[in-house]
């Protein structure tokens, strides 16, 4: 139990927590399955997390469980259900084909004071049954309880602890708009006022023109430079609070969602790093990810972040069209390669661009490592 109750204590993200507190009832009460759901406004379940099952397993069953049968019962009453034959419950309203088959079964309402934040339950105790008896005591029960107790406290930290970080995103939001407004806006009307004034001139006096569109370029290098500098100073707050490889984590996984490309991300062996090497690989990783998600129509991407030696090295590689690197320069179009490259010599390490035509790209940033 206490082994238990460290580890939820050690989580801070809602579906970490929800797994531990899962794991952490099928292995102290010695059970076949385990499974937590939290319920939304909708008579189905926000999140629903399970132990016992297979991958292979879970998505053969389906679609979540709706707040119906044993599962409403204890979303929606105090009580404890300890059941001989889960199957032969007269609230029993069947389940999937692929579901396991489940006899006993141990059930309780997860409870932040008057609010049902959850529903956990168990199920085949892994012991000798009694003769139409139920392989959970009252031992069991009781144990369940104190657990499930912790995973409300647990529950609700995490889940303060995410609202606290959606709050530091938007302050960060508003910063960043009101910077971006101080710093751009008064250099774009100035590039708006002189490209009018050169379309004015360009009948009548074309060498005014000529000069007024020179001011124009000039004034847009100016707002892009001071754009770049005005995103590039702000430093991710996440980076700052979960550092690098839970940040990476959480953006690719943000990403394989959002993209019809596989986003993959792996870490091995890196630990914390000084602050302007973490944002150095940070940006990079986005900016390659960028490429590869939006110019190369790859159909996956893999993140390889990993401690090789006395260095940590970072690989964003996709199945993509690929480039000739050198035909890029030439053409004039970067990729943001040039971004890159001083990012990584910026912090002492080392860019390289891996790519050809219908090969594919990887771009690998090694800097030095703790």
């Amino acid at each position: 139990m206490s082994t238990a109750l460290l580890a939820m204590s050690r989580h801070l993200e809602v579906r970490d927590v929800l797994k531990t507190i899962v794991a952490s009832a099928r292995e102290l009460l010695d059970a076949e399955y385990a499974a937590l759901g939290v319920p939304d406004d909708h008579g189905g379940f926000a999140q629903f997390v399970v132990d016992g099952v297979s991958e292979e397993q879970w998505k053969a069953i389906g679609p979540l469980p709706r707040q119906h049968g044993i599962l409403a019962a204890m979303l929606h009453g105090d009580a404890t259900e300890r059941l001989a034959d889960v199957r032969k419950d007269p609230r029993f309203e069947g389940w999937p084909d692929a579901h396991p088959d489940m006899s006993d079964f141990l059930g309780l309402p997860i409870r932040d004071g008057d609010e049902v934040i959850g529903a956990l339950f168990l199920a085949n105790k892994r012991c000798p049954k009694p003769e139409g008896g139920c392989g959970f005591t009252a031992a069991d029960e009781e144990l369940l309880t104190i657990l499930a107790q912790h995973a409300a406290i647990a529950l609700t930290n995490a889940r303060l602890y995410e609202r606290s970080r959606e709050l530091t995103i938007a302050e960060e939001r508003s910063r960043l708009a009101h910077e971006l407004h101080d710093a751009v806006s008064q250099k774009l009307f100035s590039l708006r006022l002189t490209a009018q004034a050169a379309t004015a001139l360009v009948d009548r006096d074309p060498a005014r023109a000529k000069a007024e569109l020179h001011q124009v370029a000039d004034l847009a290098a100016e707002a892009a430079d001071e754009l770049r500098s005005a995103v590039v100073e702000l430093r991710p707050a996440a980076l700052d609070e979960d550092g690098l490889v839970a940040t990476l984590r959480t953006q690719i996984q943000v990403m394989d969602r959002a993209h019809s490309a596989h986003v993959v991300f792996d870490s091995c062996g890196v630990r914390a790093l000084p602050a302007a090497q973490e944002e150095a690989l940070l940006r990079v990783a986005q900016e390659a990810l960028h490429n590869a998600l939006r110019h190369s129509g790859a159909t996956r991407v893999d993140v390889v972040l990993e401690k090789r030696g006395e260095r940590v090295r970072l690989g964003v590689t996709d199945d993509g069209c690929g480039f000739e690197p050198g035909g890029v320069r030439r053409a004039g179009r970067h990729l943001g390669l040039v971004s890159m490259r001083d990012r990584a010599s910026g912090v002492g390490g080392t860019l390289t661009v891996e790519s050809a035509p219908g090969e594919g790209t990887t771009i690998t940033m090694e800097v030095p490592g703790a």
